[in-house]
């Protein structure tokens, strides 16, 4: 037995993920990889001898190499906390539908263990944010995004009234169902459904999107990774809600004030495919590309 140990995390409740673990817990253990699991998912996946249950907490992946995800998109993110709060890089592999943090499909779970047993892959980066709540000037709330801070209205029937701001300055205030803030990872979700651009991973910079607005100017933003990004929540307005990454929450009253930067810690991604960013992303949004001649050659 080596002294090498991957944390897997996988959504328990769907079989086609218990199928899919059952596969990699078996290559894994072959290879003599140890495997370590969060106790109260332990049950119901029925783990054999040699992969370990541990408490949720801080300590749960110290000391493994990789955080292996199984699942969506949700599954996916929660890899990602854990990820960003060890320090320890996580590879997905996709069980929902599109899964752009994922780096490999349930098709290719025989491979994934071939990579990881031979330590074939590469980690990069990625931003997040760091988001600030305040009200009345006073810090009432702190949390973090992968993907985006969004500031939504807080109930269907009105809209909410904010004030956008980009590095002390205003920029516009309108109506709307909410505000997108994005990192470029985060660019293909929630962003891109509310209109925003696809921006390349490799690119640093943040996004400010607004959704259903009411305004002749609002237009997506695309800003410098060093600028500060704002959303006040306007007094005469219903109560707000701010997302993170759309598994944390708070209330925003009247009045309040989201700030968004550049996280200062980001998250890792083990990656095990070199093809370019274009190249997935015709994949995964099953782009038309029939009728392409290739790139000409230079001569």
């Amino acid at each position: 037995m080596t002294d090498r140990s991957v944390f897997l995390l996988a959504h328990t409740g769907r079989e086609e993920a218990l199928l899919s673990v059952e596969c990699l817990v078996e290559g894994l253990l072959k290879a003599g990889i140890r495997l370590r699991v969060l106790a109260a998912e332990a049950p119901d996946m029925g783990f054999p001898a040699g992969v370990e249950a541990v408490p949720t907490g801080p300590g749960a992946v110290a000391g493994c190499e990789l955080i292996l995800v199984l699942g969506g998109d949700g599954t996916l993110l929660r890899g990602a906390e854990l990820s960003r709060e060890s320090g320890v890089p996580m590879l997905g592999v996709n069980l929902g539908r599109v899964g752009f943090l994922a780096e490999a499909e349930r098709d290719d779970l025989a491979k994934v263990v071939e990579r990881v047993v031979d330590l074939d892959y590469e980690v990069e980066e990625r931003m997040t944010l760091d988001v600030i709540v305040r009200t009345d000037g006073r810090i009432v709330h702190t949390d973090w995004a992968l993907n985006e801070a969004s500031v939504e209205k807080a109930s269907r029937e009105r809209m909410i009234e904010v004030v956008t701001e980009v590095d002390g300055r205003p920029v516009s205030n309108f109506g709307c169902d909410g505000v997108v803030c994005a990192t470029p990872t985060g660019s293909t979700a929630y962003a891109f459904s509310a209109g925003g651009p696809v921006v390349w991973p490799e690119v640093e910079a943040l996004l400010m999107v607004p959704i259903s607005a009411h305004a002749l100017f609002a237009k997506p933003l695309v800003t410098s990774p060093k600028s500060v990004l704002a959303v006040e929540v306007q007094r005469k307005t219903p109560n707000g809600v701010l997302w993170c990454d759309g598994r944390r929450t708070v209330e925003l009253p009247a009045g309040a004030r989201v700030e968004v930067r550049r996280g200062r810690t980001p998250v890792r991604l083990a990656r095990l495919h070199r093809a370019p960013f274009t190249d997935r992303l015709v994949a995964k949004f099953a782009l038309p590309v029939t009728g392409w001649r290739g790139a000409p050659e230079q001569g």
